[in-house]
């Protein structure tokens, strides 16, 4: 084609506009505008001047002197800076508006999570919105976590958030006692500007890089995760007795000669859901759901209250809980521990054979654990058909298997992700990685769990004859963006796997593919990219029903020692069976936005501590090749999921040196500009680790050819 690109009149108008447009706040000439929109030939540059003239005639734009300037008015919109690398980042805006994409030049010294204003340029043809901020609402963090080095003059703190691009600046004589290398809790005292740095003061040493104790502290502090109770919440949890009062146990159903017990994960703690079993003379099964009453203790506007409503939900990193309350409510007060009497708050459900309601009943209880089985005990008495109630455990576990299986029936769509367990020196270094194996007797707690859940929702939404007068938390899950799922559809038939995409089979068509793809190599990516097309699930006062779990209304009732959404239901559907009536639905709802926010943070942070476990064990990992998967693709990077350890890292695209591969973003896929060679998401790869950064949580990766040990 030559060196000179021809463009017509109209092209060339349009070009004019988008860029004065895109560039609303500065006038240029004709001069300037011919080099910035590169018109090389002769009859392209003498256009132009006629041309801006016309646009000018037209309203489109203004002539300032010599100049021209879009009249076109900006939007402005508000959002949350997503710092995805040093170049650019993202805004994630608070309306139905896309996210914007923002030059860091144009970032007006925006950090990564600052609320903003932006202006939107308009929108060029086929490209995602680009803009400007031009407002810093809100900052994020006032505070940062990293690693501080020293020179002779000064010190700065390199951030462990790999979003925040820029190094903390620390005058010497506000290092508190840090010593080189220490992770550290800085305060920003000046924030960043023209030509300077941020600048901070050390406020927290956390101790030497690397070390598991400092790494762990770092992960709390990044994701503003407290290290301790505030005093006065710990004081007023111990003045709380552990006697339960007869006068209150006289209000509540007795339980406590009923077979009850509790099945936790063997290191649990907190206990909070007993399960009580009785065969009823009709043949049917009482089955009683019983939930450690957590609102009888934290009364509304106590300091406990308030520590709660701010926590939100307890938090667990791989070696530790942050819990939601003081341990003398969490492990002790509340937690159903056997041979105790402990106050709840059930739901009960008369059942029959096959696992259908004939009765139900809500309300406070007293009740009397029995046993406490570890989820394997259950599991072994269910297998082996011997120990301590063999016949309760069985028949539960058979009426748990029908309510799933009419739950799937009813279109719930059923996704196992792998979760990994580390195996902890007592030093915390990794001695190993398993993934957690669910079995029956999981299910069976999860199954009774989510009966209870859902029918607490659908028995205050009918209070009313279904007019949802009564303000209420739910949990609602979006039905997935059918742009997702199409995009998704289209991958999964490379594989060779149909979706249907109509509404109402959708969720039919996902399990059918599920069940499919099951032991198959490209399960595991199938299924992540499946829940990545999946909507978010969340808090709200609006009951939109829960798309994964096919319930038209559902909600959180069943954890409220580690959950403030449960606490809240909890005194809601009290408040309605004492006859109450509606509630502001507007103070609720904020409650509800701060503990979607919480739980987003809390996931956030347990990712975290897993990912730093992860590398650390890959650090010390024996140096051979590794069985791997692509998991994901960027312009700068694939990812790799090693199968053995289920760690994930990353061959960058700058150091494959073979040939220079392009992003096709559409195709899930990079391809070799010569040799054409293509490497797609869910690709059988063999990598080795070639280095490991605990600070940034990375594992850098390189593709092995054909080689074997």
């Amino acid at each position: 084609m030559g060196g000179k690109r021809k463009f017509d009149a109209k092209q060339i108008k349009e070009r004019l506009v988008g860029y004065l447009d895109s560039n609303q706040s500065k006038a240029f000439s004709s001069k300037q505008l011919i080099k910035r929109l590169n018109l090389r030939d002769a009859p392209s540059k003498a256009s132009v001047q006629p041309l801006l003239e016309a646009l000018e005639r037209d309203g489109k734009i203004e002539q300032i002197r010599h100049s021209y300037k879009s009249l076109r008015k900006p939007d402005f919109v508000r959002g949350v800076v997503d710092h995805v690398n040093p170049r650019f980042a993202y805004v994630i805006t608070d309306s139905e508006h896309e996210d914007v994409w923002v030059k860091t030049e144009l970032l007006k010294y925006a950090m990564d999570g600052d609320r903003v204003e932006i202006m939107v340029f308009p929108k060029r043809h086929g490209k995602r919105p680009e803009g400007q901020v031009t407002n810093i609402v809100e900052r994020k963090h006032q505070e940062i976590v990293g690693k501080i080095e020293f020179s002779t003059r000064y010190a700065f703190v390199v951030p462990d958030n790999r979003k925040i691009h820029q190094d903390i600046y620390v005058p010497l004589n506000k290092a508190n006692g840090a010593a080189h290398k220490d992770k550290v809790i800085v305060k920003i005292t000046v924030w960043p500007g023209h030509d300077r740095s941020p600048e901070g003061e050390v406020t927290r040493v956390l101790g030497p890089a690397g070390k598991h104790e400092a790494e762990m502290h770092s992960i709390m502090a990044e994701f503003g995760l407290p290290f301790e109770f505030p005093e006065k919440v710990e004081e007023e949890a111990e003045l709380l007795s552990d006697k339960l009062p007869e006068e209150e146990i006289k209000k509540r159903k007795d339980f406590r000669s009923i077979t009850t017990f509790t099945i936790d994960p063997v290191d649990a703690k907190d206990f909070d859901d007993a399960l009580s079993y009785k065969k009823l003379k009709n043949g049917n099964t009482e089955v009683g759901i019983h939930i450690a009453d957590v609102t009888h203790y934290v009364r509304p506007k106590t300091e406990l209250e308030k520590e709660a409503q701010k926590r939100a939900t307890s938090v667990y990193l791989v070696d530790r809980t942050i819990p939601m309350l003081p341990e003398r409510l969490s492990n002790g007060l509340c937690s159903l521990r056997p041979n105790e009497d402990k106050f709840t708050f059930s739901a009960v459900f008369e059942l029959n054979e096959r696992a259908e309601i004939e009765k139900e009943w809500f309300g406070r209880t007293v009740i009397h654990s029995d046993r406490r089985f570890a989820y394997e005990e259950a599991q072994e008495v269910i297998d082996n058909q011997e120990g301590d109630f063999v016949a309760e455990l069985t028949h539960l576990d058979q009426l748990a298997k029908a309510l799933r299986n009419e739950r799937f029936k009813r279109g719930a769509i059923n996704f196992e992700t792998t979760e990994v367990r580390f195996k902890l020196a007592e030093d915390g270094t990794p001695l190993g990685i398993e993934p957690k194996i669910r079995k029956d007797a999981h299910k069976l707690i999860e199954e009774f769990m989510l009966l209870a859940n859902k029918r607490v929702a659908q028995y205050v939404y009918d209070l009313h004859n279904g007019k949802d007068n009564n303000t209420f938390v739910y949990r609602t899950h979006d039905n997935p963006d059918p742009e997702k799922i199409n995009t998704f559809a289209l991958f999964a038939k490379r594989f060779g796997h149909e979706l249907d995409q109509n509404d109402s089979r959708i969720s039919t068509s996902l399990n059918n593919l599920i069940t499919e793809i099951e032991g198959k190599p490209e399960e595991n990516v199938l299924q992540s990219l499946a829940i990545r097309a999946m909507a978010k699930a969340k808090y709200t006062t609006d009951s939109n029903g829960h798309f994964g779990l096919a319930f038209r209304h559902y909600t959180h009732f069943t954890s409220p020692i580690r959950r403030y959404p449960d606490m809240m239901v909890h005194r809601l559907l009290q408040h309605y069976l004492s006859g109450g009536k509606p509630v502001s639905k507007d103070e609720y709802e904020e409650l509800c936005l701060h503990s979607s926010d919480m739980e987003k943070q809390a996931a956030d942070a347990e990712r975290a501590s897993i990912k730093y476990k992860q590398v650390e064990f890959m650090q010390n990992a024996e140096d051979k090749p590794y069985e791997g998967l692509i998991s994901g693709l960027t312009e700068w990077g694939i990812f790799v999921e090693i199968q053995e350890t289920k760690c994930e890292g990353m061959v960058r695209m700058s150091e494959m040196s073979d040939d220079f591969y392009e992003f096709d973003e559409d195709n899930y896929r990079v391809i070799g500009k010569r040799n054409k060679k293509m490497l797609s998401l869910g690709d059988k790869v063999t990598v080795r680790v070639i280095d490991t950064n605990i600070d940034r949580r990375t594992i850098d990766l390189t593709f092995v050819d054909d080689e074997r040990d």
